[in-house]
């Protein structure tokens, strides 16, 4: 069953080291949980060091005793939305046995944040992508290896699929995965832009009718 995920692939940034046996001053996993809103809501340039000490509940100078600058904060926040996203993904798979079936699971796992207050919250990979993958190389090759794996994972269960005879045999798996691939990506901008849960789900229901 294909339910791997981006973070198998690199280790999440770890902070800045401290002197041992100094006591980190905050949760860490929370407090990104909480930078992930802001970056997401705001995109990279927009959230300011005040603002995410602010919404991370830790002061600023615990802020840059655990990472040296704002670039780098925003890779562990990235890296835990990743690790996050990638496990709520695979329990929802992890029921699911058919080629089809899974990609049924990967598509609505994507529409359920994708309208309502998660959607107009937006994606952390899709902002990324569109605000820095084009002046930040080491975000650009983030977000490339995460979307040939996302396409890699859909040419995987259309092939499984085809071997179940669940997905038409005549189906260009190559072709198909990447615009499976698009479509889970534009739900998440449409999202952003206030679509609502009908909307989305017809999305799904079309996107379905590719696999024959």
């Amino acid at each position: 069953m294909i339910v791997s995920y981006i973070h198998t692939m690199n280790r999440p940034l770890s902070p800045s080291r401290r002197s041992p046996g100094r006591p980190r001053e905050f949760d860490l996993d929370a407090a990104l949980d909480r930078a992930i809103t802001l970056f997401s809501e705001q995109g990279y340039h927009g959230a300011s060091i005040s603002a995410l000490s602010q919404a991370m509940a830790v002061t600023a100078g615990s802020l840059y005793k655990a990472f040296p600058d704002k670039h780098a904060l925003f890779l562990a926040a990235f890296d835990r939305y990743l690790q996050v996203r990638g496990a709520h993904l695979a329990q929802r798979l992890t029921p699911l046995k058919g080629g089809r079936e899974q990609i049924e699971g990967i598509l609505r796992h994507y529409a359920e944040y994708s309208y309502g207050q998660a959607g107009q919250r937006g994606c952390l990979v899709v902002a990324s992508a569109s605000e820095l993958a084009s002046s930040h190389a080491d975000i650009a090759a983030r977000i490339a290896q995460l979307i040939a794996h996302y396409r890699q994972r859909f040419q995987q269960c259309i092939a499984q699929g085809q071997q179940e005879g669940t997905i038409a045999a005549t189906v260009d798996a190559v072709a198909v995965a990447g615009m499976l691939v698009c479509i889970t990506q534009g739900m998440r901008v449409l999202g952003k832009t206030g679509a609502g849960e009908d909307e989305i789900n017809r999305l799904v229901a079309t996107a379905m009718t590719l696999l024959g």
